[in-house]
């Protein structure tokens, strides 16, 4: 079929699939960078014989796909003789082009081929490409590099005389300047070093720099702008640092790409930005033109993305804005077609950005500057649903606590408090987080019952209007198009002059706020959930923003806690526009967030959308489940049957009696029992190994408080789940212990459940402390290898603070030490313990350097206990991932294997091969395994990564034979969350690239559900999300006000918030493009026959966030609404990378209700939390009737267990009614709700009264609050 063709070097992305027609020539020049192709431009039209032959230019970024650089290599490059690559960026970003560039050379004898590198460190890697001579192509890559007209025309003589046919010298390159600095002036005002791109100043290209100078000085700055060639090269990175302290600069505004170290050297630190201590600020270039940033709902191009905001992460730089564009250089387009056939590209200013820009480091320095006691600064907590039960969100964190610490060391830092602010320790300041909490409460909060209370302030709609008069028009439209114009708004109350105006909710302290975060505005009309998936924040929202700003004069905003729903609000997904409403709320000002280091990808999405520094904290602390209750007893029982069955007892039947009845009453999953002999027996052993899995199962205990460590007991166990996986080359400790033993186990990667071999249990023995009959599966032998290895952990804690001359080894009870095992323990006192150890302080200091308008170091981010020690101490901003490498080699792995694990699962289950399947992809998740989901999705459909040999990066895919595969394929959906959209459309585009691929195989229907699917619908897109710029899957507002009636409506609302298809049919530079598409989301779930979810660690679980209802569930609510009949719902578990499990969701919420919500461990730890704990447990009941509500697969005594565990526990309600009783109430709603709703069948009258009573009693309680 004809393709058309487009201009030589236009980056059109909705060009991009058309093929490349370039006049031939002997001499092909092919870069990454424009500023290149406009420098030899430059030199050609001064001597247009430079060469003595003709010449033709190319972005590299117009041939992106094999079949562009297969027609161009066959058609212009067919008579060419020598083609020259300059790539930035190393082999991966180009890697088939070169190969296939290689075979093109090798194809004739007087072709050859240099590829010159773009930064030293790539230099020998891929100079060694070249037919050159390997002294000349090194030395013609350090000329290009050096730059400036002299070293180009070098290069280009050169070059002409390889076309002769000579044999030139290897040129020697005149040194410029690096850096190079531009346009200082003698001139008042604080100083902010700027740094560009050598190239485009060598290139004539000084628009942007004079531009950005411009507005730095409009603002009262002295701009010291520095021109480099890149920050890696420790000279130039010297010399930056040399300059830039010397001129004492208070901010730094950096416009290059990439980091100034490597990914892997980042966990150390970035040297040239830790010595200045100065915050960085990375302002961005899009290499597309403005009208293209106009229409997107993403804002950046893939490259972008990953260029110019996930790697200068790597430095701990603040995401801004968009400052210039590239545009067609339109006054030398004619000449540059005709001389070089090409169009050149420049960077165009926009004044607009770079004044915000610019006036967000003012603001930094102006937070620098002004002393403590007269710093304003606002904590702003988050709080949804809006009840008083749930004020202070902050996922893992005690949120109240730790605000009222907070407050406390500004006041000991001499913030201005209140009272005499000569002396802290007489300001009246809440001294616990539930102090903190009845003082908010005793003022307005967003729960409608707290109406009559007092406002902490009120902004005026004049003051309002005078602002909203201001905003971009279409941001205005709407506004008013939902809300209605201002003085309309149904926010808006008389304040205490009689004047309309919006109230402010919080709590002051002198010269800082505690502020609740104004709700988003689904509360008002409950329908919005079903069909407003972008709705714009209400007046009364941007309104408190506004009063934070311009009334209160906040220096700066501390969002306390993940997460909060600023960065959420509608808008582009990065390079934010003057309309977005993240930008429209908070304005250009410096932001603290502290955030869980466990959660990179919400966490990036504050960080790009609201330029947030996050301060990052501790997980809670993390422990082992052990066994409670009936479990306990049932273990008693299971230890006396099995020796029983050894000795021949006669007390035999009267225990299976008694076990049958356990199991009865206990009701664990797929463990009936239908009284037969055999069917009981094999009950009890899955039984048995169920308790086993249950008993090892990681829960959380506690919160953690910012600025502080896990309490004694609990820091030993954080201490031991973080020395439990393997790292750094070591095995975990409890392996450690096992290999030292002999055991032929592996305790971190062998199911719980297998049987415990002979030889096991006597090496085990000397560890025994519980009868023999206890040691039957894997399961067992890992408890006490996990006690000997707590009682070392342990030690070693409370040995470190401990001055060395006291220090002691292992008490002579403890296991003999052996090798490895000392091995682990080294890497536990030397790097372990003193990285927790520095957390606390390291966390406090963070947010004291931060509100000093200081730089906060970068760091990664994760999961620690996936054998990640790198990611302490915490308190630091942390970054996410490398774009380019997703998915990774052992994300494949993973992915490959759970996979194959499902498919024979389902086969076992149904007898049948799995056709089709809908599967939840979360950008979270995905930063912090390297794309194991994606990995899982290729490896359904039948297709595999290809790896770039030396970088071991993705660069193609390949279809999998169906000899090799062994098995159909899987026509997968994916359901995407806006974060995922936003931060990995590279990953959208490879997935696409996929069911492309599948759905063009000549297969059999039976074998290729997609190819099938296409022939008959005519689609291959299988990629769904929510709305352009929206985010969310619209279960969270039914569920929170009740204004749904039966499953289908959650599934109504699910359709409606996830119909827009993400495809490659327009998908280029730009990213990628949303379809409204709800017929074929539709036509997809009409067929899924399995929604499966992953989960990628266990610092928490599925009913710790409504997420995961709101995805899973979602899907299942849809498909079931659809087809009639709901679809398997499956659960993966992903937080061992050498055992992933698989199993039904049923399971999944049996296990998270024995080991956590009924467990007295977990109960007990969250009454030490105060209102916070009494939050998590309204929280979790709430995810649990949501995730019942959408799928029905909750388990019905789950319900009452809950009511006893909780509401009749006498101590447990006394907690409740005194921190909480909000809580108390709300708990109680609910469960009655699950009742009516039919989902809890088994609730008796006696039950339902009693609750009755009690959310009677709690509501007087709260009223007398």
């Amino acid at each position: 079929m004809h393709r058309p063709a487009r201009r030589p070097g236009s980056q059109d992305p909705l060009a991009q699939g058309e093929l490349i027609e370039q006049e031939p020539a002997p001499l092909l020049l092919l870069s990454s960078a424009d500023t290149d192709l406009a420098a030899v431009a430059a030199l050609v039209e001064q001597d247009p014989q430079i060469l003595g032959v003709a010449m033709r230019v190319l972005n590299l970024q117009t041939l992106a796909t094999p079949a562009l650089i297969d027609h161009y290599l066959a058609s212009t490059a067919a008579s060419a003789r020598l083609v020259v690559v300059r790539l930035l960026g190393g082999r991966g970003h180009w890697s088939y082009g070169l190969d296939q560039l290689s075979c093109w050379a090798a194809q004739h004898p007087d072709r050859q081929v240099l590829v010159l590198a773009g930064t030293a460190d790539e230099d020998r890697t891929l100079c060694a490409l070249s037919t050159l001579k390997p002294e000349l192509a090194e030395a013609l890559s350090r000329c290009w590099r050096e730059g400036g007209a002299h070293n180009l025309g070098v290069v280009l003589a050169t070059l002409g005389a390889v076309l002769r046919g000579e044999d030139p010298a290897a040129p020697t390159p005149q040194p410029q300047p690096d850096p190079l600095s531009h346009d200082w002036r003698e001139e008042p005002g604080p100083r902010v070093g700027v740094l560009l791109y050598r190239s485009l100043h060598q290139a004539g290209d000084d628009a942007w720099m004079d531009a950005l100078v411009a507005a730095l000085r409009q603002r009262g700055l002295c701009p010291r702008a520095l021109w480099v060639s890149g920050l890696r090269d420790q000279a130039v990175a010297a010399g930056v640092r040399h300059l830039l302290a010397r001129e004492r600069v208070a901010a730094v505004l950096c416009g290059t790409a990439f980091a100034s170290v490597q990914f892997d050297e980042a966990a150390q630190g970035a040297p040239l930005w830790d010595e200045l201590g100065v915050p960085v600020l990375q302002v961005l270039a899009s290499t597309q033109p403005r009208a293209l940033w106009q229409a997107s709902s993403i804002g950046l191009s893939p490259l972008d993305l990953s260029l110019q905001v996930a790697l200068p992460e790597l430095d701990g730089r603040l995401t801004t804005r968009i400052g210039a564009f590239k545009e067609v250089l339109t006054e030398a387009e004619e000449t540059a077609l005709a001389t070089l056939g090409t169009v050149l590209h420049r960077y165009q200013p926009d004044r607009e950005r770079l004044a915000w820009i610019a006036e967000l480091a003012e603001r930094w320095i102006t937070l620098q500057q002004t002393p403590a006691e007269r710093r304003h600064v606002a904590l702003v907590l988050a709080n949804y649903p809006t009840r008083n039960s749930r004020l202070a969100n902050g996922v893992g964190l005690d949120t109240p606590a730790s605000t009222a610490l907070m407050l406390q060391w500004l006041a000991d830092a001499g913030y201005h408090l209140g009272g005499d602010s000569s002396d802290s320790s007489r300001i009246d300041l809440p001294a616990t987080g539930d102090e903190l909490i009845a003082a908010l409460l005793q003022g307005r909060s967003n729960d409608p019952e707290s109406s009559h209370r007092p406002a902490l302030s009120h902004l005026p709609l004049a003051d309002y209007q005078a602002w909203y008069a201001g905003l971009p028009e279409a941001a205005r439209v709407t506004l008013e198009a939902r809300w209605g114009p201002p003085q309309d708004d149904e926010g808006l109350e008389p304040d205490v002059q009689g004047q309309p105006g919006f109230a402010i909710r919080g709590v002051a302290f002198g010269h800082v706020v505690v502020l609740i975060q104004p709700e988003r505005g689904y509360d008002r009309d409950p329908a919005l959930s079903y069909h407003c998936p972008d709705l714009p924040p209400t007046h009364a929202y941007l309104a408190q923003y506004l009063w934070l700003r311009q009334r209160f004069g906040a220096h700066a905003v501390v969002h306390v806690g993940k997460h909060g729903n600023l960065e959420w609000l509608p808008g582009k997904g990065l390079g934010l526009s003057a309309q977005c409403y993240p930008e429209l709320a908070l304005g250009p000002m410096p932001h603290l967030y502290p955030f869980i280091v466990n959660d990179p990808g919400e966490g990036s999405q504050a960080k790009r959308r609201t330029q947030a520094v996050i301060l990052d904290h501790l997980t809670p602390p993390l422990g082992r489940a052990g066994l409670h209750g009936g479990l306990l007893e049932l273990e008693s029982l299971l230890d006396e049957y099995w020796e029983a069955q050894q000795l021949g007892s006669q007390r035999l039947e009267p225990l299976r009696q008694r076990l049958a009845g356990c199991l009865e009453s206990l009701q664990l999953p797929g463990m009936g029992n239908n009284g037969e002999p055999d069917q009981l027996e094999a009950s009890l052993d899955l039984a048995d190994g169920y308790l086993c899995e249950l008993k090892e199962a990681q829960i959380r205990l506690g919160l953690h408080t910012f600025g502080t460590l896990p309490p004694a007991g609990k820091a030993e166990e954080l201490l031991l789940a973080l020395a439990r996986p393997p790292q750094a080359g070591l095995p975990g400790l409890t392996q450690a212990i096992a290999q030292d033993l002999q055991l032929g186990f592996d305790p971190w990667a062998d199911p719980e459940e297998s049987p415990l071999l002979d030889v096991d249990r006597l090496a085990l023995r000397p560890l025994q402390t519980t009868p023999a009959s206890r040691l039957r599966h894997v399961g067992d032998g890992v408890a006490l290898l996990e006690q000997r290895a707590l009682a070392l952990v342990a030690h070693a804690w409370s040995a470190a603070g401990q001055p060395p001359e006291q220090q002691t080894g292992p008490p002579t009870d403890l296991l003999t030490v052996g090798a490895m095992t000392r091995r682990s323990l080294e890497h536990l006192q030397q790097v372990l313990i003193p990285a927790l150890a520095a957390s606390g302080d390291a966390e406090r200091q963070a947010l004291l350097r931060g509100l000093d308008g200081r730089r906060i170091a970068a760091g990664p981010a994760g999961a620690p206990t996936r054998g990640r020690p790198d990611l302490l101490p915490t308190g630091r901003n942390f970054y996410s991932v490398d774009l380019r490498g997703l998915p990774t080699e052992t994300a494949w792995d993973l992915g490959r294997r759970s996979a194959e694990l499902l498919l024979e699962l389902h086969l076992q289950d149904e007898g049948e091969h799995l056709r089709t399947l809908a599967l939840t992809v979360w950008g979270t998740a995905t930063m912090r395994n390297g794309g194991e989901d994606i990995a899982q999705a290729l490896a359904l459909l039948g297709v595999r990564p290809v790896w770039d040999g030396p970088t071991r990066r993705m660069v193609d895919l390949e279809v999998i034979p169906l000899k090799t595969l062994g098995r159909p394929r899987v026509d997968v959906t994916l359901r995407i969350s806006g974060l995922f959209r936003d931060a990995f459309p590279q990953l959208v585009g490879w997935f696409n690239k996929a069911t492309a691929l599948v759905a063009c195989l000549d297969e059999a229907d039976e074998v290729n559900p997609l190819a099938a699917s296409c022939r008959r619908e005519g689609s291959s897109g299988r990629v769904y999300g929510s709305a352009p710029g929206g985010y969310g899957a619209g279960l969270q507002g039914l569920i929170d006000s009740g204004n749904w009636s039966e499953r289908g409506d959650l599934g109504e609302a699910f359709l409606t918030w996830s119909a827009w298809r993400y495809d490659s049919e327009t998908t280029a530079a730009a990213g990628i493009a949303a379809v409204a598409d709800r017929h074929g989301l539709e036509q997809r779930l009409r067929q899924v026959q399995v929604v499966l979810h992953n989960q990628d660690n266990r610092e928490h679980d599925l009913l710790d966030s409504d997420d995961y209802y709101q995805f899973q569930g979602g899907l299942s609510a849809a498909a079931e609404t659809l087809q009639g009949q709901a679809p398997a719902l499956w659960f993966a578990d992903h937080s061992r990378q050498q055992r992933p499990r698989v199993h039904r969701l049923e399971r999944e919420f049996d296990k998270v209700l024995r080991s956590r919500l009924l467990n007295p461990r977990w109960i007990d730890a969250m009454t030490q939390h105060g209102y916070k704990g009494g939050f998590e447990m309204a929280a979790s009941l709430d995810y649990l009737f949501a995730y019942d509500a959408s799928t029905g697969r909750m388990p019905d005594w789950g319900y009452g267990a809950i009511q006893t565990a909780w509401l009749e526990n006498p101590t447990v309600q006394e907690f409740l009614r005194t921190a909480n009783p909000w809580a108390l109430r709300d708990m109680g709603e609910r469960l009655l709700e699950a009742h009516h709703r039919g989902l809890w069948e088994g609730a008796s009258p006696e039950q339902l009264d009693r609750l009755k009573t009690l959310v009677l009693e709690s509501e007087a309680l709260t009223e007398g609050v």
